[in-house]
């Protein structure tokens, strides 16, 4: 499995992590000859972080990428031993699919999908320098002094770019705990002069499960009907655990603040920014002093194992105060630490560098995906991956590009910020940052994404027939709901409330009523009951959604208008009279493809665009 098949390949992909595994697998779907190359091969599909897949906008994305083929969803219900549905009570906007999973069962799962993957080899070495020719990617040179020719590389490093771990005032050089760095590459993209930075996040302490005393505390069973993650899963695989919640207190509070000047980010060794929806206990303790708690759930990081992982208290505080702390908390009186917890300081690439594709605008061949462009979290990263993977291997055999806009995907939405706004601080992925987040939704993933993924050879054929026979099923549902029509009176009659208006109107609109109508419509139409439930949940909040995605539709309408007038690549807005030089300089610095995304540039004005579009027109002329 780790050595080398070829002397040149179309893609390298460098980094085994969720952005680099789901570059490789995508790169080699799209029938690329690809190499991932890796420090550790062992260590691919590793979750370094909280044993976690999903969320509110994260969940949209794992459903995202399983749509256009990709590893994650399947690794994660393989290995999935918690699931949860978040904003349950809520629209299924806003609901967000989420499973705990097993450390061992789900990297297992990733290693075994790389190995049998055709056209992919695993290469077990460190790359250490980038060759050009000609203004453009040629390669890579592995620390061995060993080259491997290729088009396009995709680099996925992960935290490991000059990677420099803290515990306290205590730090060393790494990309996680007892794994190097990639140092020498950090330096090479630095005297490249590519726009670089510095950012940070952390991990809380790990500790024993047999020193946890879960009798006192709340306990938090999985959903007992399941939203599983990928679209090809038909039921639980792995055995099912419990969380439980437990909180700080006031005391736990006092031992952080009388410490706070000895956590490597408070002692002044850290400067670079943390994410600030998932911040350490330190940051947390200070920035709201007026909270006399915060929760912790106490999450297995796999079924049996034995090592819990409290989420809530990443902390880089020395590991005796991180003890201290953690035995205030309830159930936790007796507890022990198996690892303690640490912060990870780490190079970025500033995204605004990058186009829509993923690839730096300056070296054609050369794209980025992950924490390397400034995001936090696995599924950013593995949908920067999939959709960079994808686009390596257009550039290196001439193929269609996969390009996702903000009214396609929540990767779209994710892609569009990064490039366009750049970070200051890790980038975290949220429902509220897609403005149409109505029909992006977790559930519909495929049916907006699959027929793309199968135009581009992203899907293999397995997929592709499960997913026609759920499009034949969902037409033939609503062909039922939409043709056949009730009068006032037999609706009422069977139990619907609406209007004596004489009017006849289709069940589909009598469905978008209300949530509680699917009994009552069986009664007009019997064959409804034989509906797979997940065809009735599915035709239920279409119908739901419907009055309100007409006004929606009208929306994306206008922002594809924008989109289809394109930014010449050297337009210069000094040129531009009447445009302000704070706009000329945040333009130029962006270079936006379109005059859309140059409108969602921090500051960029209507009046601003209104002289950059006519100066547009007139050049064109």
């Amino acid at each position: 499995m780790f050595h080398v098949k070829h002397g040149r390949y179309d893609v390298v992909v460098v980094g085994g992590g969720h952005a680099g595994v789901e570059a490789g697998c995508a790169a080699a779907r799209r029938g690329a000859r690809t190499a991932l190359i890796t420090l550790d091969a062992s260590k691919i599909g590793e979750m370094s972080c909280n044993p976690a897949f999903g969320g509110l906008g994260k969940g949209h994305i794992v459903r995202e990428i399983d749509a256009l083929d990709g590893v994650m969803a399947r690794a994660a219900d393989y290995s999935a031993i918690h699931y949860r549905l978040l904003n349950r009570s809520k629209g299924p906007a806003v609901q967000g699919p989420r499973v705990q999973a097993d450390r061992d069962r789900y990297r297992r799962y990733v290693q075994k999908f790389v190995a049998a993957l055709p056209n992919l080899d695993v290469i077990e070495a460190e790359v250490e320098r980038l060759n050009c020719r000609q203004g453009q990617i040629s390669g890579v040179v592995l620390a061995s002094g060993d080259v491997i020719g290729c088009a396009a590389v995709v680099l996925a490093t992960g935290t490991f770019l000059r990677g420099k771990l803290f515990v306290g005032d205590q730090s060393q050089s790494g990309g996680r705990v007892f794994e190097r760095a990639a140092t020498a590459l950090g330096l090479e993209l630095e005297c490249m002069g590519l726009p670089m930075g510095r950012l940070k996040t952390g991990t809380p302490p790990r500790l024993w499960r047999r020193s946890i005393d879960f009798s006192i505390l709340e306990e938090q069973a999985g959903d007992a009907d399941p939203s599983f993650m990928s679209f090809l899963t038909d039921g639980i695989i792995a055995p099912q655990e419990s969380c439980y919640i437990t909180s700080t207190n006031e005391r736990t509070h006092e031992i952080i603040q009388e410490n706070i000047s000895k956590s490597a980010m408070y002692g002044g060794h850290i400067a670079a920014r943390g994410p600030r929806y998932c911040p350490s206990i330190e940051d947390k303790v200070t920035r709201f002093p007026e909270r006399g708690a915060h929760q912790v759930f106490l999450e297995p990081e796999g079924a049996g194992a034995q090592t819990i992982y409290p989420n809530g208290i990443s902390t880089s505080l020395p590991a005796d105060i991180q003890l201290e702390y953690v035995r205030t908390i309830k159930g936790l009186e007796k507890a022990e630490i198996s690892q303690p917890g640490y912060a990870v300081e780490y190079d970025f690439i500033d995204p605004r560098a990058l186009d829509r594709r993923l690839m730096l605008k300056d070296l054609p061949g050369l794209f980025v995906a992950g924490q390397i462009n400034g995001t936090t979290g696995y599924e950013e990263a593995g949908g920067q991956g999939l959709l960079a993977g994808a686009n390596a291997a257009a550039f290196a055999r001439g193929l269609e590009v996969l390009e996702l806009s903000r009214d396609e995907a929540y990767i779209g939405v994710m892609v569009d910020d990064l490039v366009t706004r750049g970070v200051s601080e890790p980038y975290r992925m949220f429902t509220s940052r897609a403005e149409f987040r109505l029909s992006l939704r977790a559930d519909n993933a495929d049916q907006r994404l699959t027929p793309k993924g199968v135009s581009l050879g992203l899907v293999t054929e397995e997929r592709q027939r499960r997913f026609e026979e759920k499009l034949r099923r969902l037409d033939s549902a609503r062909s039922l709901l939409k043709f056949r029509t009730v009068s006032p009176q037999e609706a009422r009659s069977a139990g619907i409330r609406v209007n004596m208006d004489g009017a006849r109107r289709s069940l589909y609109q009598l469905l978008g009523a209300g949530d509680q109508v699917w009994d009552a419509l069986c009664t007009i139409a019997p064959e409804l009951a034989k509906l797979d439930a997940d065809i009735r949940d599915q035709i239920a909040r279409d119908a739901k959604y419907a009055p309100f995605l007409e006004r929606q539709e009208q929306e994306i309408a206008r922002l594809r208008a924008s989109e289809s007038i394109p930014i010449p690549p050297d337009f210069d807005y000094r040129r531009v009279a009447g445009l302000s030089a704070e706009l000329q300089e945040r333009l130029a610095a962006a270079r936006p493809e379109t005059l859309a995304q140059a409108m969602r540039i921090e500051g960029v004005t209507p009046t601003g665009m209104a002289l950059v579009l006519a100066s547009i027109r007139k050049r064109a002329v």
